[in-house]
């Protein structure tokens, strides 16, 4: 009981600062795939959190306990979109400076939803691991305060928040599916989940063309695994955390690997039968299911899948459309 306690002291603390800040986004049940797959489907749709993400809870509860030499020194940031407006919003909400890395790949909505939150972004990098070795660089020589986008304790335990949520909606749930990136989120929700609910299964979802989080728990080590982009940008990352990988290994139960075109479908059930814009990456989890690979973990089981953002670019929704 002492060591549940104290591996949820700082996820339930997180709770209590987001509490009138952060959306307590709604757990929507999904008829559609519940009848498809014979058993309860649920959505946790973190579209729906403020700057369209879950990003905003780890990036608000990581600024808001820095102390005043740190605020005062400004903060600098890497993200590929998400965690920059997480970032971008919760310096504004506390009045501090913040500069923001992007690739320059970066989709254009999200480059200028994080100006519009306040903070400088700065387009450097072909791709999400340069551009994170650039912000580190940058952050040595000007003393700003690098807030990680996944590897950090009050990142993770802000979203954990979401693994709380879950469990208050649905005590019984059998299996929570959610995107992996970093591992931010997915480390967050399996601390919350497996100390309060053990049984429940911790499903992540990478693409086929990243998946630097799941080919390290395969090879039982950090590696790093990317072949191309993908349509899920905001987990386009091809070394995960090392704070996060231990905090997953001994928590999660299965991996799924999707190909692009499963993502894409995703993207287009969700937008045209849930009426919920997601974005690649938010689609993640839903793109498992529909890929067909977990049927035998649905079936009389009750499942909620993790729809951890909205921030799609227009034009490329357009396209799927």
């Amino acid at each position: 009981m002492e060591t549940q306690m104290n591996e949820l002291a700082g996820i339930n603390a997180a709770a209590q600062t987001l509490q009138n800040l952060a959306i307590r986004t709604p757990l929507a049940p999904s008829n559609i795939l519940s009848q498809e797959y014979d058993g309860e489907i649920f959505l946790k749709l973190e579209n729906l959190q403020r700057t369209g993400a879950f990003k905003f809870r780890g990036a608000y509860n990581k600024l808001h306990k820095l102390s005043e030499v740190e605020k005062q020194a400004g903060v600098i940031a890497c993200s590929a979109g998400n965690h920059a407006q997480g970032v971008a919003l919760a310096a504004s909400l506390l009045g501090i400076r913040a500069r923001i890395f992007m690739p320059v790949t970066a989709p254009l909505t999200k480059i200028e939803a994080t100006k519009g939150y306040g903070a400088e972004v700065v387009l450097v990098g072909e791709s999400f691991d340069e551009t994170k070795e650039l912000t580190i660089q940058e952050a040595q020589q000007t003393g700003e305060v690098f807030i990680s986008p996944f590897d950090d304790r009050d990142v993770i335990e802000g979203q954990g928040t979401i693994g709380l949520e879950i469990l208050a909606d649905l005590p019984d749930v059998d299996n929570v599916i959610v995107p992996i990136g970093g591992g931010g989120l997915i480390a967050g929700i399996a601390l919350a989940i497996k100390e309060l609910h053990p049984e429940t299964r911790i499903i992540g979802v990478q693409s086929y063309q990243v998946h630097g989080m799941i080919s390290s728990l395969w090879a039982q080590q950090l590696v790093v695994n990317r072949t191309s982009k993908t349509l899920a940008d905001g987990c386009d990352v091809a070394l995960a955390g090392a704070l996060t990988y231990e905090l997953l290994h001994k928590r999660i139960d299965e991996t799924v690997l999707v190909e692009e075109a499963d993502i894409q479908r995703a993207i287009f059930y969700l937008a045209l039968k849930e009426k919920v814009v997601a974005e690649g990456a938010g689609a993640l989890s839903t793109a498992a299911i529909l890929s067909g690979q977990i049927n035998h973990l649905l079936k009389g089981k009750k499942t909620v899948a993790v729809v951890s953002g909205g921030n799609i670019d227009f034009s490329v929704l357009k396209g799927i459309l």
